[in-house]
């Protein structure tokens, strides 16, 4: 009797350990990615989707960094992931000319194929160039402002007023995806106003489509490549609403640029005018062809995504991180209220002119920085070697073969 408890006492100790290994405790990050047979490391990852940013920086610093991903045989997904700073800097500064975001990206991403997302090298040079030259112009930084101060006015702060009338609440990264939307738009294409932002909260085709591609590109990201392109083969699933999302691309960019091209003076403030103008009157830029209208709508599509989406990112974490730190709000009104200027009774100046005091807000801008440093609004690049290669970490990388750069900052 005694040999029998004591092997049912051992056996109980036993499943206590296990449970408390598995179920009380943290399970230790090597047991998600477990590259199974026929499967790779895809059925770990599933365990831990709903939370997939915050573990992988977690197993990032549980593992020097960088470790190889296994995805399911045949699928394309097998990848390097890395967020080490000296290998970064040697695949985007050092050594970028050898690491492209290649082929297969550029199927991923073949909704912009002539956009600034998808080109490489010496393109991606020049119309980075040429895109940095139209935002710094005073006309775009003009148009930039005023469209931005009127739907402040016209469309955030009523729908604030009506929120807190009725005692509703509201979904701040939508509001700031509508707000950026109606922005970008405008200041993109000169258009007028779309309206997104308002009271009623109304659904833009086109806004859907974009949202509805960004969707599709994500999961193209994880998707083997046979099964997506199956899909959009078939017209099933998220694939046929990026074919309709396509469509309305084509009809909406080409009314446009038309609209553009008839109006075209010369003088340039919004970013699609510059586009025709600084590609027709220059030969700083050979490599791209802006009389090709595809080229004009897949650029009209990437700068309202990097103007909509990134920046949509970056103040929902902002008012986020703000909620969380009610002194760092105390101190930016405190700041705001000692730079802006004020009439006798007290309220704004409507007549000054803010690109004056905004480079003075040195508390404000700090903190935006140190927002964007802990949750950057791109947080995920992804490259591919020209030819073999090894990283500063040791690592070595085969050509055409995927490396995931994953960037966050490290806290505490």
């Amino acid at each position: 009797m005694a040999s029998i408890s004591l092997v049912g006492v051992s056996i109980a100790i036993i499943c206590f350990l296990i449970l408390h290994r598995f179920l009380i405790k943290k399970p230790p990050y090597r047991f998600y990615i477990i590259s199974w047979p026929v499967l790779g490391m895809i059925p770990g990852l599933f365990l831990v989707l709903h939370r997939i940013y915050d573990f992988t920086v977690e197993f990032l610093e549980s593992t020097e960094l960088t470790f190889s991903f296994k995805g399911p045989w045949f699928a394309g997904l097998d990848m390097l992931v890395t967020a080490d700073p000296a290998n970064i800097h040697y695949l985007v500064i050092s050594n970028f000319s050898n690491f492209v975001k290649g082929s297969d990206f550029k199927e991923v991403f073949d909704a912009f194929e002539e956009g600034l997302f998808a080109k490489d090298s010496l393109e991606w040079k020049d119309l980075n160039k040429a895109t940095q030259v139209m935002i710094n112009h005073q006309g775009f930084q003009r148009l930039s402002m005023s469209t931005t101060r009127s739907k402040i006015k016209d469309g955030l702060v009523p729908l604030f007023n009506h929120i807190a009338e009725e005692g509703k609440t509201v979904d701040l990264q939508d509001v700031f995806l509508r707000f950026t939307f109606d922005t970008s738009l405008v200041t993109v294409t000169r258009c007028d106003d779309p309206r997104s932002l308002s009271i009623e909260m109304p659904e833009v085709e086109f806004a859907k489509a974009l949202d509805n591609t960004v969707e599709g590109i994500q999961y193209r990201h994880v998707k083997p490549r046979f099964l997506w392109k199956l899909q959009n083969w078939i017209g099933v699933g998220i694939e046929k609403k990026m074919i309709e999302a396509g469509a309305i691309f084509d009809r909406v960019c080409a009314k446009y640029i038309s609209a553009r091209r008839n109006h075209f003076t010369g003088e340039s403030e919004d970013l699609l005018t510059s586009h025709i103008y600084i590609f027709i009157y220059t030969t700083k830029y050979p490599l791209l062809n802006p009389n090709n209208d595809r080229f004009l709508r897949d650029n009209v599509l990437a700068l309202l995504l990097a103007g909509r989406n990134t920046t949509t990112s970056a103040l929902t974490w902002f008012f986020w991180l703000l909620s969380e730190n009610p002194t760092v709000v105390t101190k930016i009104r405190q700041e705001i209220d000692k730079i802006l200027p004020r009439s006798s009774s007290g309220k704004e100046r409507p007549s000054y002119d803010p690109m004056e005091y905004l480079n003075k807000l040195v508390y404000l801008h700090a903190a935006l920085c140190e927002s964007m440093r802990l949750y950057p609004p791109v947080p995920i690049e992804r490259v591919s070697p020209v030819e073999s290669d090894v990283l500063p970490s040791g690592h070595k990388v085969e050509a055409n073969s995927k490396i995931l750069i994953f960037i966050y900052a490290v806290v505490g």
